[in-house]
């Protein structure tokens, strides 16, 4: 999910991870993951994580990279993995396959005139969450001890419910749909540099003296992954209409307008389909040496390429004190 018309409205305010220190976060696997594995296919050679069978595992090297800011600053990850996608979300899938496919045809010209930056860039464009980078993701991280749970959905769906539960303190998205699934904190920019940016759901509807479910009816009219928005309505027109009729019907009404399976949209984020089934411990016992020659020996990623990585982690260890760590 995404919707980042809901940027400006949403509470946001940079936090240092210190104030962080302790705390839990479920973090929304597909999201965090595609952006590692991305950034290593963009910078590097397609030899280094290809294995001889020619299965390409570049998750592997995007999660030792992005594993030690969790631990290097005491923040405890739990990765919850998308389950089935609603038929809703059809549309949605298939315009990214399109692109992708249009991706692949653009690095094929670029390759064919010796264009390799070019190339490299576009190639970054046609990753896909594969059956082997989903099985090879769960494996590293079981060999770390990191939590993973398995949605019946939408990934951040379910960690914005165990958000609201209370049994984690954090999500970790990149998108703003947390907001409209009601995800009391959401901590983004967890893949970038510096400190991460918190979004607050309590302050935003309180800024913009809005009830939860009018967020969701702004979103809607603005547009989702589930729906398309209403031509020429925005964020702020969203939030005014939304403000002066009540609510997303009487907005449709006054404008004489109709938004395909409104209904249906707007009880996708009032009530996702989510599970209760899921438990995980928070005091982690990775075993580095499984996880190295998982990664290097089993799935023929050089070591040196991940290296600095498992040494991040180590060193984190010492850190901050986990002397149940092994």
């Amino acid at each position: 999910m995404g919707n980042a018309d809901l940027r400006s409205l949403a509470s946001l305010s940079e936090v240092s991870f210190d104030d962080l220190a302790g705390g839990v976060v479920a973090v929304d696997a597909h999201n965090w993951l595609y952006r590692y594995l991305t950034t290593t296919v963009k910078f590097t050679g397609d030899e280094v994580y290809t294995t001889t069978e020619g299965e390409e595992v570049a998750n592997l090297i995007g999660i030792v990279q992005g594993l030690p800011k969790f631990f290097e600053h005491d923040l405890t990850p739990v990765f919850v993995f998308d389950g089935g996608v609603t038929e809703l979300k059809d549309a949605e899938v298939s315009e990214r396959r399109a692109q992708r496919e249009k991706a692949e045809e653009l690095k094929k010209e670029a390759e064919e005139r010796g264009d390799d930056m070019e190339a490299a860039r576009l190639e970054a464009r046609t990753q896909r969450l594969t059956d082997v980078i989903h099985e090879t993701s769960r494996g590293l991280l079981e060999r770390l001890d990191v939590p993973v749970i398995e949605a019946p959905a939408e990934g951040e769906a379910q960690a914005s419910y165990m958000a609201k539960q209370g049994d984690v303190d954090y999500v970790g998205s990149e998108d703003y749909d947390t907001l409209l699934l009601g995800a009391p904190y959401t901590l983004r920019q967890l893949t970038s540099k510096g400190d991460p940016e918190l979004m607050d759901l309590e302050a935003t509807l309180s800024d913009l003296d809005v009830t939860q479910e009018q967020l969701i009816d702004i979103a809607i009219l603005c547009g989702t992954d589930f729906n398309e928005g209403i031509s020429g309505v925005g964020p702020k027109t969203a939030l005014k209409e939304v403000k002066e009729h009540g609510d997303l019907w009487t907005v449709l009404e006054a404008r004489d307008d109709y938004i395909e399976n409104a209904d249906r949209v707007r009880e996708l984020f009032r009530d996702p389909p989510v599970t209760d089934d899921y438990e995980f411990d928070t005091d982690l016992s990775p075993d580095l040496d499984a996880a190295r020659a998982y990664v290097s020996e089993e799935w023929e990623v050089p070591a040196d390429e991940v290296a600095r990585g498992f040494e991040r982690i180590e060193d984190s260890l010492v850190q901050t004190g986990l002397d149940q760590w092994t």
